[in-house]
C-alpha cells in the first residue's frame, strides 16, 4: 500500500514556525515528501529496547511523515545482529500496521542474503526495500556487471527498490549505470543519490532514466535539499531529527512554491549542518531522549557517546522552531 504526500490539511502537515501555503497541483508521482530514518534505541545495557522503538515509530507518525525507512546506515544497522534485524523487521512492521509505508534496508555483500531479506520484507508488507551496491570493506567491491545482477535478482522478489548511492560503500554507479537498472529491472523504481554532486546526478539521471526514475530522493540529512529539489527530487530521505520541519519545505517545492520552500530552507539549515558534521545518527538520538521519545541515547561499541556541548548546540539551534521531537513524550 502506497500513500500520497500531503493527506490532511495543510495546517496539520505544517509546523507553527513554518508558513507553507500550498496552492498549486502536486506533481505526479507516488514516492515523494519525507521518507526519514527510524534510530534504533538500546537501553542503557545495549540491548534492544521495543518500547522505544515503537514510541519512535509513533513520533514519526504524529510528524505527518510520507514513509519511513528501518535498519539503514542512521539506523546503526552495521551494530545489529542477524536476528535483532529479523525482530526489528517484524516489531516495526507490525507496529506501523499501515499507517505509512514503510522501507526496509536489506544490503548485504551476499546476493542470496539480500534476496532472503527482501522476501521477508515483502512477505511483512513493506512497501519498498533499500540496497546500497555490494561491498564489504574498503577493498571487496561488486563491480557494474556484479551489482546490476544482485540487484535484479533482488527484483525478482517483486518488490520495489529504492537504491542508495551513498558513499559509505565507496562504489561508483555512474548514471549510466543507473539509469540502465532503472530501465531493464522493473522493481527498481526509487534512488537516494547522497554522493557528492548529488544534484547533478539528480539531473542527469532523470534525463536519460526519463519515467523508469518514479522516486529521485536526495539524503545526507537533507544538506543539499534546495539543489536536489531543483533538480528534479521528489522526496528526500533523512534522519528522524526533524521531519515535520523538512516536510513541508518539499510540499511546497513540489506545489511550485520555491520561494516559500527556499524560505524555509534557510531556517533549518543551520540545524541540518549541525546533524551532518558535528551529530551523525546519535544527534536523532539525543533529541528524542530529551523529547522522552525514548528512554537512552546509547549507542554501542566502537561509537563513542556523543558529548554533552555538542548535544547542547543542537539543541541550541532546534528548540526555536519548536520541532515535535524536543516535546513529544513530555505531555
Amino acid at each position: 500500500m502506497h500513500y500520497l504526500h500531503g493527506e490532511g490539511t495543510q495546517e496539520e502537515r505544517s509546523s507553527p514556525n513554518m508558513l507553507i501555503e500550498v496552492n498549486s497541483p502536486m506533481v505526479s508521482t507516488i514516492y515523494k515528501g519525507i521518507w526519514p530514518v527510524a534510530p534504533t534505541p538500546f537501553h542503557d545495557n545495549g540491548t534492544v529496547d521495543d518500547q522505544s522503538m515503537k514510541n519512535v515509530l509513533d513520533c514519526m507518525v504524529d510528524q505527518k511523515v510520507d514513509g519511513i525507512c528501518i535498519l539503514a546506515n542512521f539506523s546503526e544497522q552495521f551494530l545489529i545482529s542477524d536476528h535483532e534485524r529479523d525482530h526489528l523487521t517484524r516489531l516495526c512492521l507490525d507496529h506501523v500496521n499501515g499507517r505509512v509505508p514503510v522501507i526496509v534496508t536489506i544490503s548485504h555483500f551476499a546476493t542470496p542474503i539480500a534476496i532472503t531479506r527482501a522476501q521477508l520484507a515483502r512477505d511483512l508488507g513493506a512497501s519498498v526495500v533499500m540496497m546500497m551496491p555490494p561491498y564489504h570493506g574498503a577493498l571487496l567491491k561488486g563491480n557494474a556487471e556484479q551489482t546490476f545482477e544482485q540487484i535484479k535478482a533482488v527484483g525478482d522478489v517483486g518488490i520495489p527498490i529504492m537504491i542508495q548511492d551513498a558513499p559509505l560503500s565507496g562504489v561508483d554507479l555512474p548514471v549510466s549505470l543507473l539509469a540502465k537498472m532503472a530501465n531493464e529491472i522493473e522493481m527498481v523504481k526509487l534512488f537516494k543519490i547522497e554522493s557528492a554532486g548529488a544534484a547533478n546526478k539528480l539531473k542527469q539521471l532523470l534525463a536519460i532514466g526519463g519515467s523508469a526514475i518514479e522516486g529521485p530522493f536526495d539524503g545526507e540529512e537533507g544538506i543539499t535539499l534546495l539543489a536536489d529539489l531543483d533538480a528534479g527530487a521528489t522526496g528526500s530521505m533523512t534522519s528522524a531529527l526533524i521531519p515535520d520541519l523538512i516536510g513541508p519545505i518539499i510540499n511546497a517545492h513540489l506545489s511550485g512554491n520555491r520561494d516559500i520552500a527556499k524560505t524555509s530552507y534557510q531556517q533549518v539549515l543551520p540545524i541540518i549542518n549541525y546533524e551532518n558534521r558535528q551529530c551523525g545518527f546519535r544527534g536523532t538520538k539525543a533529541a528524542m531522549l530529551k523529547g522522552k521519545v525514548i528512554k537512552s541515547d546509547f549507542s554501542r561499541h566502537p561509537i563513542q557517546p556523543l558529548d554533552q556541548s555538542s548535544k547542547n548546540g543542537l539543541f541550541e539551534l532546534m528548540e526555536p522552531l519548536d520541532p515535535v521531537v524536543l516535546k513529544w513524550g513530555l505531555s
